[in-house]
């Protein structure tokens, strides 16, 4: 049996794509081109075209200059490995964000003060903190009301952010495509909306007379608030998104529809952030997406139209990234690409085996999956990295879930049981037909190959004969040449 060609692209034409499915070995590069989706579809300059003489340009290096941050965090529940394992995550996003920590700080308390976040005592102790690092930021690992966002503010006189503001920065940092810029702007604008501050007293405006460019006689009066001029034009351009996101929204149906009016099934790769998503889509189809060992790498969606082992079509997707307490502004505004793992016909659940607490990070993806409704889609555990993980820590994986799969996308180990998994579990074609197809009909027989799955295939005088499973259009179209089960043995 030859191995099945996985290089033909669904949603985005890719750059240097592999014309070959992938081997086992490890020495090849599965990642192919590295590039995102701004950089596969963009210009690109040549370098030496110029005929200038001499190089006349001059570029300044200077040195980036990072935010110098303070992290802090309170722990409500759970161990104290659990609040460290917390603050480590808060401290990589930190991190990919563009920040320098300088300290972390975690408070033991039931719950968070409702008017400081860690209470008055202990903003003073994060001031005296602050002004020793001579940090400019403080992050806050949790979604802070706008009343404890201004009040830590005003008493520890540097800029205070939350762990939602910190990821939807990370996103805005991200996103490449203009769906994806489209929807992280809309959840950006859905949190600054609630969020809104005046600035000293100068809240008010008149319409003023026709010299002064307002509408004369009529038009004055109190005026809109500085505020309520904001909310007006935030709430404006939060429904042109909307508006736009819907147009992008119904692309994408579109090209959903055409794989289900086709009867292809989809298998969709979800997991937490940085798990490996897009490693093992490189690894299984060749695609050559962007992969980075940092969070929220990885935006877009990219979906490959790859083959089982019989020649059978289905869709992979690399999905974006869940991670804890994920914004739900966020994840209303993803809600249309996050579709894609509710309408997968299988989930492959990628679990970072090397990650301190690979167990936090199941629930924390399986909160998510409920939240959008995907919970009812089949799902397949896949632990991932499992070159850099502790034997120790795969033992306890095993064991806590048998049916999981143990793989390394960077060294091809487990990359063939999965692929046999996948294949084993993805939904068969319902309609059994016995056949004898005209030779001249080889399109009929192409597509069995494609859409379904042949029990028997024979060559004989009057046609080919097959036995095979097919979903109902393929079945209708085949209904002219089917034959009843006892003719089979007549026909050979």
């Amino acid at each position: 049996m030859t191995e099945p060609s996985t290089n033909r692209d669904i949603d985005q034409p890719t750059i240097g794509e592999p014309e070959t499915t992938p081997t086992s070995s490890p020495t090849v590069n599965y990642d192919g081109d590295q590039l995102d989706l701004a950089d596969r579809i963009s210009l690109r300059r040549v370098a030496g075209m110029s005929t200038e003489l001499t190089d006349i340009t001059e570029v300044e290096y200077r040195q980036l200059q990072l935010e110098r941050v303070v992290l802090v965090s309170v722990w409500t529940s759970g161990s104290q490995v659990d609040a460290d394992n917390a603050l480590a995550e808060l401290k990589l996003l930190a991190e990919t964000a563009g920040s320098h920590v300088l300290e972390g700080l975690v408070q033991r308390r039931d719950r968070p003060d409702p008017s400081t976040y860690i209470g008055s005592g202990k903003v003073a102790e994060l001031r005296d903190v602050v002004v020793a690092t001579g940090a400019d930021t403080v992050i806050c690992d949790g979604e802070l009301a706008p009343a404890q966002l201004r009040n830590l503010e005003d008493k520890v006189k540097v800029k205070v952010i939350d762990r939602t503001a910190l990821i939807l920065d990370i996103f805005a940092q991200h996103a490449k495509s203009a769906e994806g810029k489209a929807q992280v702007e809309l959840a950006q604008l859905q949190y600054l909306k609630q969020r809104l501050r005046g600035w000293g007293g100068n809240l008010s405006r008149q319409a003023g007379g026709r010299t002064s460019g307002g509408a004369g006689i009529g038009g004055r009066g109190p005026g809109e608030t500085k505020l309520e001029t904001d909310r007006r034009r935030i709430n404006s351009r939060i429904a042109k998104l909307r508006a736009e996101l819907r147009e992008m929204d119904s692309t994408r149906e579109t090209k959903r529809a055409g794989r289900r009016r086709n009867k292809i099934p989809s298998v969709a790769l979800v997991g937490y952030t940085n798990a490996g998503k897009s490693s093992l889509l490189n690894r299984l189809t060749g695609a050559g997406v962007l992969v980075e060992d940092a969070l929220f790498a990885t935006l877009d969606p990219t979906t490959r139209r790859t083959q089982t082992a019989d020649s059978r079509d289905y869709t992979l997707t690399d999905t974006v990234g869940f991670v804890r307490h994920l914004p739900h502004d966020l994840v209303e505004a993803f809600r249309s690409t996050l579709e894609e793992s509710v309408l997968a016909d299988l989930l492959v659940h990628v679990v970072d085996g090397s990650d301190p607490d690979p167990q936090g990070q199941i629930e924390a993806v399986r909160e998510v999956l409920r939240e959008i409704g995907a919970a009812h889609v089949p799902e397949q555990l896949v632990i991932n990295k499992a070159d850099r993980a502790d034997t120790a820590t795969l033992t306890v994986l095993r064991h806590q879930f048998p049916d999981a799969l143990v793989v390394s996308a960077w060294t091809g180990d487990g990359i063939d049981e999965l692929r046999a998994k996948i294949d084993e579990r993805l939904p068969r074609p319902g309609v059994e037909v016995h056949a004898m197809v005209p030779y001249d009909r080889g399109d009929l027989i192409d597509r069995i190959h494609h859409e379904g799955e042949f029990d028997t295939l024979e060559h004989t005088a009057q046609g080919t004969l097959v036995v095979a499973r097919v979903h109902e259009g393929l079945a209708a179209e085949l209904g002219c040449y089917r034959l009843s089960e006892g003719a089979d043995s007549l026909a050979r």
